[in-house]
């Protein structure tokens, strides 16, 4: 990488800020990539000399592209041309684009290597769309052989022209940066590579999985970069997101292992490294497509660790579900304490040393909700449940906090479960007692809350995060829960609980 190119597009980077409003960018979703990571990106990509076309949607200031062009041209065998399709629909960002293709055709000439540099001032979805919707199994009209993208990072409205576009097309996404990366797959040849930076929130979760699905049939995983800290990426746009890098190839063929690296900055030359096999990014047998992503080996203890437990929600005839009541289309019976006609209704703040208190007068959320033939559809029969928080900071300790509602504790034939809440039940009714405190104390152990950091980008445990935990048999739960009494054990206590009791699953 040649320092003196480096300086340059970053130059070109910092000048467009300076000129620019960071609220003006947000709102397009447009955070230019810095040039260190850009050129990191264009390192991933496959030494291949041919007639190269790369695709940039998005391009901003060229950046991306510019590196490629850059790392191309370092190689001993030259490609036998080059040429760059870029999409741009911010004005005021276009002549920097027009500087940097500009810059890409000199350093060509220099080399003797034919180029053509062609800039898009048109939405790059639209175009996609246009090219592949009458084809969606053929080959596209436009090949490329590259894809290097720095998608917007914005969420599609739900009424909206672009989302019913996109949907017609087939692609059912809630952000435009899934929908990027979806057209772009569709538009790389065989053998065609892609390299992206994009949060990784697409890597589990229900939002995105017929995303994942379409990803993991058309793209097979190369390298997958790892930040480890959420505001490196993207520092100076003051941008707080989860973001990977990741570089994947248009084939069928699933490679044997995936690079896994990680770092706490842009410093990639210092990246800690793992090799790790394929099947355990992405679990062959998994109907959701989830996206594993282990880093270290620790990481790698952990998932070791859990794959000794064989049990699935299935397998012990448990559901987990999402709490029923939404308290703002509830309002009018709601009430603060409990009254005649009235019965619990369970929130976060009622979470108390691994159990339920209630009620909780002090707080500021109702404890009660009226029982009545419109509300019938918001409880569940008393009974012991396993509540699971679904909503945490980052600051906080734990991802997965669960707490008992035990019925001796609270005296009411019904109880409703607030919408921030999971809830483990067996056909809607309750669980066996030591069943429930054994699964409660499962889930409050170290290495559940681990194991689900690895495959999860975001605060939030979704009831289907939950079905994806492998869990142990329901003799082994019954044993945990034996060591559950008057409240939960502490941290240290659980996890010695868990080895001693279920050390020897595997």
């Amino acid at each position: 990488m040649a320092l003196e190119s480096l300086n340059m597009l970053d130059h070109v980077r910092q000048s467009f800020n300076a000129v620019t409003s960071r609220i003006d960018r947000s709102r397009i979703g447009q955070f230019l990539t810095p040039a260190s990571i850009a050129y990191f990106m264009s390192s991933l990509f496959e030494t291949k000399t041919k007639e190269v076309i790369i695709l940039d949607p998005g391009a901003g200031a060229g950046i991306l592209f510019a590196a490629c062009v850059d790392k191309l041209l370092s190689q001993k065998k030259l490609p036998l041309s080059i040429e760059i399709v870029a999409y741009e629909t911010d004005r005021t960002i276009l002549p920097y684009l027009q500087e940097t293709m500009d810059r890409c055709a000199e350093q060509c000439a220099e080399k003797n290597v034919p180029f053509r540099g062609i800039i898009r001032k048109e939405d790059f979805i639209s175009y996609a769309i246009s090219e592949t919707e009458e084809s969606l199994f053929a080959t596209p009209i436009k090949h490329f052989t590259h894809a290097i993208l720095n998608p917007p990072y914005k969420k599609i409205n739900g009424d909206t022209e672009m989302r019913t576009m996109l949907y017609s097309a087939g692609i059912e996404v809630a952000n435009l940066y899934a929908a990027f990366v979806w057209l772009s797959m569709r538009l790389l040849e065989p053998g065609g590579q892609i390299v992206a930076i994009t949060p990784r929130s697409f890597c589990n979760g229900p939002y995105f999985k017929k995303f994942r699905v379409a990803f993991l049939e058309m793209l097979s995983f190369r390298r997958i970069h790892v930040f480890a800290s959420r505001n490196k990426a993207f520092g100076d746009d003051n941008v707080l997101q989860e973001n990977i890098i990741y570089s994947a190839i248009r084939e069928t063929k699933k490679p044997q292992h995936v690079i896994i690296s990680a770092s706490d900055r842009d410093d990639f030359n210092n990246a800690s490294k793992l090799i790790i096999p394929y099947n355990h990014i992405v679990y062959p047998d998994d109907r959701d497509a989830f996206i594993h992503l282990g880093i270290d080996d620790t990481t790698m203890q952990i998932m070791k660790r859990m794959q000794c437990f064989k049990s699935t929600l299935d397998k012990l005839n448990l559901c987990v579900s999402t709490g029923r009541t939404v308290d703002f289309r509830a309002k009018k019976h709601l009430h603060h304490l409990p009254q005649k006609g009235t019965a619990p209704l369970i929130y976060p703040c009622h979470f108390q040393d691994g159990f339920i208190s209630w009620p909780l007068e002090s707080g500021k959320k109702p404890n009660a909700i009226v029982a009545s033939p419109e509300t019938s559809d918001l409880f569940v029969e008393k009974g012991y449940y396993v509540l699971i928080k679904r909503f945490s900071s980052k600051e906080q300790k734990r991802r997965v906090m669960a707490a008992i509602y035990d019925p001796l504790r609270i005296d009411a034939p019904l109880v409703s479960f607030e919408n921030h809440l999971n809830y483990f039940h067996r056909n809607n009714k309750g669980l066996p007692e030591k069943l429930a405190k054994g699964l409660a104390l499962y889930l409050n152990s170290s290495v559940v809350d681990q194991y689900f950091r690895l495959f999860s980008g975001h605060t939030q445990v979704n009831a289907t995060d939950l079905r994806k935990i492998p869990y142990p048999n329901e003799k082994q739960l019954m044993r945990l829960g034996n060591h559950v009494r008057g409240k939960m054990p502490n941290q240290e206590t659980i996890d010695d609980i868990i080895e001693k009791e279920c050390g020897n699953c595997a």
